[in-house]
C-alpha cells in the first residue's frame, strides 16, 4: 500500500537509508543520519513536496520523494526524484510503484521536469527509471569519492506533458 508519509515513519525510513549509507553508492552521504535529521528532512520535504511510503503487513519497506532540485526561481518546477527501498523489499517491483505514485503526484501538481541523479553503475535504478521513460541528459564523471572510490553521477530527465 503507498501512502503519504508520516513524521512516525522517520526510525524506519533513517533505517532503510543508514543501510545505503553504509553499504552502497547510491548516496553520497557517508556518515549514518540520525532520526531526529531524518525528521527534520521528512517535515521540510513533505510540506511542499509529494513524499510516499510503501507499506507490506503495516511496515514501511520503501518510500520516494520528490524535492527541489536547484535553488534559484527559475527551476521552481523543475524537481529531483529520490526513491529507496529495504534490501528484502527490491526486485518485486515496489520502487516502480512509489516512482508512477509520484510521477502522477508531481503531473497533477503543475511540475514541468523530473531529474534522477543516479551513481553510476546502479544498473537496478537506471533500468527503472528509462521503463518510466527518463531519458539520460548527463554524466558528471568523478564527481563523488565514497569507499576510496571515485564516481560518476549520470542525470535522467523526465519531461511531464
Amino acid at each position: 500500500m503507498i501512502r503519504p508519509v508520516k513524521l512516525q515513519d522517520a526510525k524506519t525510513i533513517t533505517d532503510i537509508y543508514n543501510e545505503y549509507v553504509l553499504h552502497s553508492v547510491a548516496t553520497f552521504d557517508t556518515e549514518p543520519l540520525q532520526e531526529e535529521t531524518m525528521r527534520s528532512r521528512i517535515a521540510e520535504i513533505s510540506a511542499h513536496f509529494p513524499y510516499f511510503v510503501y507499506e507490506v503487513d503495516n511496515k514501511v519497506v520503501g518510500y520516494c520523494y520528490a524535492h527541489p532540485w536547484k535553488e534559484r526561481a527559475a527551476y521552481r518546477y523543475t524537481l529531483e526524484t529520490t526513491v529507496y527501498l529495504s534490501p528484502e523489499s527490491t526486485g518485486k517491483g515496489i520502487g516502480k510503484q512509489l516512482m508512477v505514485k509520484l510521477i502522477d503526484e508531481c503531473r497533477q501538481k503543475g511540475f514541468h521536469a523530473l531529474i534522477a541523479c543516479i551513481t553510476e553503475g546502479n544498473e537496478a535504478s537506471n533500468i527503472l527509471h528509462e521503463k518510466l521513460g527518463f531519458k539520460q541528459v548527463s554524466r558528471f564523471e568523478k564527481v563523488g569519492l565514497k569507499f576510496d572510490r571515485w564516481l560518476d553521477v549520470v542525470d535522467y530527465e523526465l519531461v511531464l506533458l
